[in-house]
């Protein structure tokens, strides 16, 4: 007898439909065969699915057993086709006598017919609502997961033998509730406010105007100046995740299997790998590609520390993601593209020793030393980073002054200003795939940063002077259209565009 029961299998961050056709023979030898490209994880559900089905009080057919995974030519990987081999094997053995067409079901089985997590619910669960699939069967640890896709009925499975009696009648299982996004959308608590740092108040702005634009940044300064500390400092002024960044973000962790016990992701990632990290832990890749820290950070903040001491062919690999918000992995069974809207953060000393061009300590490096460490990052990759900052060391009266009358300004107020500012990007791109400022193009720039005479003029004069490049002059204009956002200006000011051009680098002076 044959049966056919609906699976996905997902490549990249989408889910393909996968039929799984059981065909149980009235004759020949028992065997238990799986075909359809599968991976090593794909060839032992053969032995959890028996040790499942005999557990749960049914019977295996000791009879010749073929599955074939549809289509063929696409490589099956994972243990989630647990549950539907074992459900098809039911029905085609005349154990499981229902009407399947309108459900999927996705797994891992236990030995005693438990169900255990599963990675990349999400992108199936969308691509069911995509084909108009009304039923999804899931392990109930993921149900919540899956619940904040709605229209879709959602059946939490503890267990093989409640699936059974669930589809026998005997036992329903209650449908998962709908969770609405607003549920997971609670009071965040950092660990580091802005109020804590001490000065550094063009640091402050400086960030202020990243979060507010998602523009990259690059932080210079000797040890002990707080580089580190403003950077993990940036979640708690980063605008709220929209329901769509949300669900983006969600279905790339998901996938990695890094999910946890997290329904949706609500808040921006930071990522902050070391600088020994290779070149597929940031851009991601293996034989089977996963995502990245590139892509694991998207619609959040890529946190690159000692920025000089990565491998100069892991920085160079970022570039092209840096423009094109995606990278695209090839592998000999095809192409996976990955999304990596990310905000880079680099920090970094100005010399080996940290103390080049600082007034209170000597700078033990020779010239040599020097150059050398700084031509370390490219000049295309800096050319690629929006603000340029250097932060001194401070003072310490400021460190040591317990003066309660210095009240700073804490991360909420901050972040207040810089959700006004995303709103009005967000309005004005409502048309367009554009998030924010630093995502523009050339022809949006032309577009929505028109300027008047005398902002030209002082772009003229500062492209002449500072020698500029192509790059350069529109990252500096998008910088200023997001200071105009922050000020409530709907024209670009000439102090607006003065500000923006104080974040290029001073090598270009």
């Amino acid at each position: 007898m044959l049966a056919k029961v609906n699976s996905s299998a997902v490549v990249g961050l989408d889910a393909i439909p996968v039929e799984v056709e059981v065909d149980i023979a009235s004759q020949g030898l028992p065997s238990f065969t799986i075909v359809g490209l599968p991976d090593k994880a794909v060839e032992e559900s053969k032995e959890r699915v028996r040790s499942a089905i005999k557990n749960s009080g049914a019977d295996f057919p000791a009879k010749r057993i073929t599955v074939n995974l549809a289509p063929a030519d696409l490589p099956k990987e994972g243990p989630s086709y647990d549950l539907p081999i074992a459900v098809g094997i039911l029905v085609a053995s005349g154990q499981l006598n229902t009407n399947l067409d309108d459900a999927i079901f996705m797994g891992e089985l236990s030995l005693d017919g438990r169900l255990r997590h599963t990675n990349g619910v999400l992108p199936q669960v969308l691509m069911a609502k995509d084909k108009k699939i009304k039923r999804v069967f899931l392990p109930g640890i993921n149900s919540k997961e899956a619940a904040v896709i709605d229209k879709i009925t959602i059946y939490p499975v503890s267990s093989l033998l409640s699936l059974f009696e669930h589809l026998t009648d005997q036992k329903p299982i209650v449908p998962q509730k709908h969770l609405s996004f607003n549920i997971f959308l609670k009071n965040e608590v950092f660990s580091l406010d802005m109020s804590d740092i001490k000065g550094q108040e063009k640091a402050k702005r400086a960030f202020e105007i990243a979060a507010a634009g998602s523009h990259n940044i690059l932080l210079k300064g000797p040890p002990g100046a707080g580089k580190t500390m403003i950077a993990r400092t940036l979640p708690s002024i980063l605008p709220k995740l929209t329901y769509d960044e949300a669900l983006e973000v969600t279905k790339i962790y998901s996938i990695a299997g890094i999910l946890d016990k997290n329904s949706i992701i609500t808040t921006r990632p930071f990522r902050n790998p070391h600088h020994t990290t290779s070149h597929i832990g940031l851009i991601g890749g293996g034989t089977v590609p996963k995502p990245g820290e590139i892509s694991l950070a998207h619609r959040g903040v890529l946190f690159l520390d000692e920025f000089p001491e990565f491998q100069r062919h892991v920085l160079e690999a970022l570039r092209q993601p840096m423009e094109d918000s995606f990278v695209t992995i090839s592998r000999a069974h095809g192409r996976i593209t990955f999304p990596s809207k990310f905000m880079l953060v680099a920090a970094q000393n100005p010399c080996p020793c940290g103390f080049f061009g600082d007034p209170l300590h000597e700078c033990k490096c020779n010239s040599s030393q020097i150059i050398r460490y700084q031509k370390r990052v490219s000049g295309p990759m800096l050319d690629r980073i929006d603000i340029h900052l250097d932060v001194p060391a401070v003072k310490t009266e400021k460190l040591t002054d317990d003066d309660n009358s210095i009240k700073y300004e804490n991360s909420k107020t901050i972040r207040k200003r810089v959700q006004t500012g995303r709103d009005i990007q967000t309005k004005r791109f409502k048309k367009t795939k554009i998030v924010s400022n630093s995502e523009m193009t050339n022809k949006n720039v032309k577009e929505f940063c028109k300027l008047k005479d005398e902002s030209i003029k002082l772009l003229r004069l500062a492209v002449s002077k500072m020698n500029l490049s192509a790059r350069s002059y529109y990252k500096t204009v998008k910088i200023a259209r997001t200071i105009a956002d922050l000020d409530g200006s709907i024209n670009i000011k000439p102090e607006h565009l003065a500000e923006a051009l104080q974040y290029r680098p001073r090598q270009e002076i």
